[in-house]
């Protein structure tokens, strides 16, 4: 058999409903108006590489990074993340690059005065539960993309949080490979619905920053497959991304971007995927080793030790160590995604269209307010009532803007960078600032409680800011925690003494709310002595105003936690980073002049993590181990309250378990349900997983029937022998809950023994 896949999902982005319909229900691995334009694709994919060149297939294969090329003869390249040149007299368009993780990315700014839209970070996107959504986000960005002539954007970022930690949590989609693969899965579908071509990344492990082009990620097949690579999978089949972005590091000894078992065995055997898999710049090590094992395009090959993809191949190409037919294959799976995207039909314009930054700004505002959560609201302190008459804002430039994550994902939004800070250290130095987007809180909050006298302070003297809110309707702390590609943080404690400045505005007034702006998890030795917190993420260049209609109960808080927010760094499953030592070792030959310290690695040598969690990541991590997390997967308050009833059932061949959702409070909200089953994993530990999700919203006093189809796949085990996914016949627990370890439902399932290909 074949497991059911995600054509209800892509039946509902494609309708334009405003919230997710049942995600999972049963359906064909394909349409077959997309079978049918596959086979025309790859139809046409081979008869241009029958037509060409050697040195047309050559050039073809590797794309030069603009701010560092220098090819001979010169040719002409806007300031982008990559460009490989177009063949017209086969009508191959030119591809034109960009860093789209987050908003169209001109982080390498040669194009002064360019700006973008801002969306909020993908932990925020996650936060939403809600793909249509993500699918309009990516909508917004490839539309941008196309009309700046743009047609690659380097999105899709699907990694799994493995550590809370990571530097670049921001720019993924959480822990759970569900909800990480359907959210990924319908963003990139959004960006290619301008028919233009988005990738998938980084496969795969790409877990920290910290050594991230020398640690070797050690992990067991099989939960590498029902975890990571289940995301992966699941995002593939719904978005159906035209490139795959192989990673920096190592997985199982091997770089990923030359790893025969990922690239071969599991990408294009396994999973049948006909597009084209792009290296990370500066992530290719070899020529023939590479090539053969499923690498099809060096991307930004000046970034690399030497240009393994330009003469070196047209070399191993002439002496046989690389076959022809091999070069066929990766022209072809490049135009395969050129054309199966619509790119080779719709070329981007020549020059740059005009963009709706008004309409945009609505898509990012949405997203924003969406992907708040609600952490505490004790004694129901929120909404703030409009009648408040004095109300302080503190921290974090809350008077100006909102953060913004760092690295290859910044954008330079609409309304420009009030506060930009440079960084003097750390391997993101070279590339990264710390960037505030022009979306005032203050303003925002003075706009809607004009009658109000709303004051900011920045923070720097705790003492000033305790004597300022005495007497507040409300105290508001901005807090933040900045967070950038290519370096982890070495602590999750909110930097610049940020904890005793709350500590010390809690003790002056009860009425204080600290709203955080991070990339993920932090320490909050307070969280007992504030009423209220919200985690507002980086909430993008409306997040100043999605802010405070949440405040103000405009919009109803609905965003749930995609990922566990830990008590302490040591319930994770490592307190720190792997690789300090070795990346400390290279710190300190810097600073003692040793001038050989640079290049992609740093000078940090190589080192191994073992992912000991194997498939258990996240909140199973926490269930297995018994350790009680600070906020758990999938949490997040309301205004309102909801309860469900009537669970029912239905086991079999097919797994669907039914429910109704009441609104009992008294005002219209949005809740997600969560549909969790016991399953065990190939290691035989047993855990219950995230089955299914609904977003829903209700009046007051409305209920609503939802129904979730359980993907086969994320209730079984991995048979590497096989291989093959195993469903194991028998009795499974089901619970439907609020979060991850609720069970406002349970029961029983009885499910039939089934197996499939991987």
């Amino acid at each position: 058999m074949r497991f059911p896949q995600h054509a209800a999902l892509i039946a509902v982005l494609m309708a334009g409903t405003s919230l997710a319909a049942p995600v999972f229900a049963k359906e064909q691995a394909a349409t077959p108006a997309h079978a049918s334009s596959q086979a025309g694709a790859e139809a046409r994919a081979d008869a241009l590489v029958k037509a060409m060149t050697l040195e047309e297939k050559l050039q073809l294969v590797h794309s030069y990074f603009p701010p560092l090329a220098k090819p001979q003869p010169p040719i002409a390249m806007i300031p982008s993340a990559g460009h490989v040149p177009g063949i017209p007299r086969l009508g191959i368009p030119t591809l034109r690059e960009s860093d789209a993780s987050l908003g169209v990315a001109n982080q390498v700014e040669q194009r002064k005065g360019d700006v973008a839209t801002a969306l909020p970070a993908s932990i925020a996107t996650a936060a939403t539960f809600n793909p249509r959504l993500a699918y309009e986000g990516g909508a917004m960005i490839g539309a941008e993309a196309r009309a700046k002539t743009f047609n690659v954007l380097l999105a899709g970022g699907v990694n799994l949080t493995r550590d809370p930690w990571n530097g670049r949590n921001f720019e993924y989609l959480g822990e759970d490979p569900l909800l990480a693969g359907v959210m990924a899965g319908a963003h990139i579908k959004g960006v290619q619905s301008n028919a233009i071509v988005s990738t998938i990344k980084h496969f795969a492990l790409n877990s920290q920053e910290t050594g991230r082009t020398v640690l070797d990620a050690r992990i067991d097949r099989a939960a590498l497959r029902e975890s990571d690579l289940l995301a992966f999978q699941i995002a593939t089949e719904i978005g159906k991304p035209a490139s795959v972005m192989c990673a920096y590091n190592k997985v199982n000894g091997d770089y990923a971007c030359e790893n025969d078992w990922l690239l071969n065995t599991v990408l294009k055997q396994d999973w049948g995927y006909k597009g084209w898999v792009m290296s990370d710049w500066g992530a290719v090590h070899s020529t023939q080793k590479a090539a053969m094992n499923g690498l099809d395009q060096d991307s930004g090959q000046e970034l690399d030790d030497a240009m393994y993809f330009d003469k070196a191949l047209a070399s191993a190409v002439k002496d046989g160590s690389v076959p022809m037919a091999r070069l066929d294959d990766m022209v072809r799976r490049i135009l395969f995604g050129v054309i199966d995207s619509g790119l080779m039909d719709k070329p981007v314009p020549d020059s740059a269209q005009p963009i709706d930054y008004a309409a945009h700004a609505q898509v990012a505002q949405r997203a924003a307010e969406e992907g708040i959560v609600l952490l505490k609201n004790k004694g129901d302190i929120l909404p703030l009532a409009k009648t408040a008459k004095k109300i302080v804002l503190i921290g974090a430039h809350a008077d100006v803007g909102v953060l913004s994550g760092g690295g290859s994902s910044q954008v330079r939004s609409v309304g420009g960078a009030p506060v930009e800070i440079p960084l003097t250290t750390g391997a993101a130095a070279s590339f990264a600032r710390i960037t505030w987007h022009a979306s005032s809180p203050l303003q925002a909050i003075r706009a809607l409680a004009p009658q109000a006298s709303v004051t900011y302070l920045d923070g720097s003297d705790p003492k000033a800011a305790a004597e300022a809110v005495r007497g507040a309707d409300m105290a508001i702390i901005f807090a933040w925690a900045w967070r950038t590609e290519a370096q982890d943080p070495e602590s999750m404690t909110l930097p610049d003494k940020q904890d005793a400045l709350i500590d010390a505005v809690a003790a002056a007034n009860a009425k204080t709310l600290v709203v955080l702006e991070s990339g993920g998890p932090v320490l909050m030795p307070w969280v007992d002595r504030v009423p209220a917190i919200l985690s507002a993420w980086y909430p993008g260049q409306r997040g100043g105003e999605a802010i405070a209609r949440i405040l103000f109960g405009e919009v109803d808080p609905s965003g749930r936690l995609p990922i566990t927010f830990p008590a302490s760094v040591d319930q994770a499953p490592r307190s720190e980073p792997a690789g300090l030592a070795e990346l400390h070792a290279a710190d300190a030959r810097r600073s003692a002049g040793d001038k050989t310290v640079y290049g992609m690695s740093g000078g940090v040598a190589p080192f191994t993590v073992d992912y000991l969690e194997g498939a258990e990541v996240g909140y199973r991590w926490y269930a297995a181990k018994q350790r009680k997390p600070l906020f758990p997967f999938g949490y997040g308050l309301t205004y309102t309250s909801f309860t469900y009833a009537n669970l029912k059932i239905e086991g079999g061949a097919k797994l669907t378990v039914g429910f109704d959702v009441t609104n009992t409070g008294k005002r219209t909200g949005a809740d997600v349900p969560q549909v969790y089953v016991e399953a065990k994993s190939a290691a035989g530990t047993r855990a219950y997983r995230l089955a299914g999700f609904e977003k829903v919203s209700l009046s007051p006093g409305e209920m609503r029937h939802v129904s979730v189809t359980v993907d086969p796949r994320v209730i079984s085990r991995f048979d590497e022998t096989a291989p093959g996914w195993k469903v194991d016949a028998g009795a499974y627990p089901v619970v439907v809950g609020h979060f991850a370890g609720d069970a406002a439902l349970k029961g029983t399932a009885t499910v039939d023994a089934q197996s499939a290909r991987p």
